[in-house]
């Protein structure tokens, strides 16, 4: 009788045999990838989430706000706290985390723009009109063209509005709740990007203008920097479908 050989390892015939992992498809995307690595039932380290956050940010090509963040990374992850680290991290760096118009981004240094001054291209200036127009509106809005050129005490031309409209940095709001009803303006989110503030009620106040020599000597006792806000005031009613395709049209190249 011959013997039955010796196997180094035998199974019974009803142990089920577990099927091989299918690979993780090419198409599949990275909060799955992410899942995978780090289960609902254990968040990963905090250093980790505070790696994954700054990839995300260093990855994007435009500033981020907290849920574009969040939808990114792994359950339970405090995103304006990891934020909240990485801007103090990266405070003494080269690059720093910034907030601007309430979206986090990498941004250089502000003491090393000096270094970067041969690489950018020198922008036109605004006239003085358009900067006090600009100036009017950042800190009035909403505000209407009538209130602009009584502030201003002078008659606001069409070209200096169209500009700031069309370069980006203010914007039609809505119409006051008077006779006529008339247009409101207020800054936009490029308006903030670009002086770097993360909303209009962090413009300088009355100390700080006074410091950088904006004010010069004393000022009247009732004089005062007023508050503006992105909120619609009392006596404001948003602007209607079309109605900003209807009132402004832009500049062509040789009116600028």
């Amino acid at each position: 009788m011959t013997p039955r050989p010796v196997h180094a390892m035998e199974l019974d015939e009803d142990e089920d045999i577990d099927p091989p992992s299918e690979e993780t498809s090419e198409d599949e995307g990275a909060n799955t990838i992410v899942t995978r690595l780090f289960p609902e039932t254990l968040a990963p380290p905090q250093s980790a989430q505070l790696r994954m956050v700054e990839a995300i940010l260093f990855a994007a090509v435009e500033p981020l706000d907290e849920p574009s963040i969040a939808e990114r990374l792994p359950p339970d992850c405090d995103v304006p706290a990891l934020l909240a680290e990485l801007e103090i991290i990266y405070s003494k760096r080269g690059v720093n985390v910034v907030r601007v118009a309430g979206r986090w981004a990498f941004r250089t240094a502000p003491d090393l723009a000096v270094l970067l001054q041969k690489n950018t291209i020198e922008q036109r200036r605004l006239s003085r009109a358009a900067m006090e127009t600009l100036a009017i509106v950042a800190y009035h809005q909403p505000v209407t063209r009538a209130e602009i050129e009584e502030i201003r005490g002078v008659t606001v031309s069409k070209g200096s509005l169209d500009l700031l409209l069309e370069v980006g940095w203010i914007k039609m709001r809505g119409r006051r709740r008077v006779p006529g009803r008339p247009v409101t303006y207020g800054t936009t989110e490029a308006f903030l990007t670009h002086f770097g503030l993360d909303k209009v009620s962090d413009l300088p106040g009355l100390e700080e203008l006074k410091a950088a020599g904006v004010i010069e000597g004393r000022t009247p006792v009732a004089f005062s920097i007023p508050n503006p806000s992105d909120a619609l005031a009392p006596d404001e009613d948003p602007l209607e479908i079309g109605d900003q395709d209807e009132l402004f049209t832009p500049m062509a190249p040789d009116e600028t």
